[in-house]
């Protein structure tokens, strides 16, 4: 994060997870902003909160092509499959926020849990359906204070690739960060571990 937050901006940044738009092909990269000197708050989130470990899925064998079907989910595949280690996973929120945030993964699937099934839409290309659930957005953002003057959310990966969408819309319609797919752990070409799922927003803001 840059030394100063810019103004009205709270950036959420999923360290060592790839986030490609969900609908793009080759997208110039943007240079992702130099650590925030910001302090991490502890965070009042159980360690596990009772839930089972997750067991990182198993890479596929064979990778479909860009927008071709993935025959094991019937989902489209987009985007180029991260390697991400569990235990030096964080979800970083940064920039104007009262409490800068640095999640483990286990942390992120102790907050409040949304479950839904929208359409994945990638207009001219394909439209999927399956059962998402993740942390809830809107408690995540509350958790680490959304300043009164922030207006947008920009998502930020290791690789450099970045996406905004305002606060409004972000927030609207139940918004989450999914790591399950039908149950069970994201599927290491959908996004493991975490993707970002709009409701009734189209594919690119969709990244994982």
């Amino acid at each position: 994060m840059s030394a100063t937050a810019p103004p009205r901006l709270v950036i959420l940044v999923l360290l060592l997870l790839s986030l490609v738009s969900a609908c793009a092909g080759q997208v110039a990269p943007v240079t992702p902003p130099s650590p925030s000197p910001q302090p991490v708050a502890a965070t009042p989130i159980a360690a596990t909160c009772g839930l089972a470990p997750v067991v990182a899925p198993t890479p596929p064998a064979v990778i479909p092509g860009y927008t071709e079907l993935d025959p094991t989910t019937n989902l489209h595949v987009t985007g180029t499959m991260q390697v991400v280690d569990l235990q030096s996973y964080r979800l970083r929120v940064t920039g104007r926020v009262e409490n800068p945030l640095a999640l483990t993964f286990e942390e992120l699937r102790c907050l409040p849990k949304v479950t839904a099934r929208p359409a994945l839409i990638c207009p001219g290309y394909f439209m999927d359906e399956a059962t998402w659930a993740g942390a809830s957005l809107e408690a995540l953002l509350k958790l680490a204070g959304v300043q009164a003057g922030a207006r947008s959310l920009r998502m930020v990966s290791a690789d450099g690739f970045a996406n905004e969408i305002s606060l409004a819309r972000a927030t609207a319609n139940g918004s989450f960060l999914a790591y399950e797919w039908e149950g069970q752990p994201l599927p290491r070409l959908h996004g493991f571990p975490v993707r970002t799922v709009f409701p009734g927003e189209e594919g690119n803001l969709w990244v994982k």
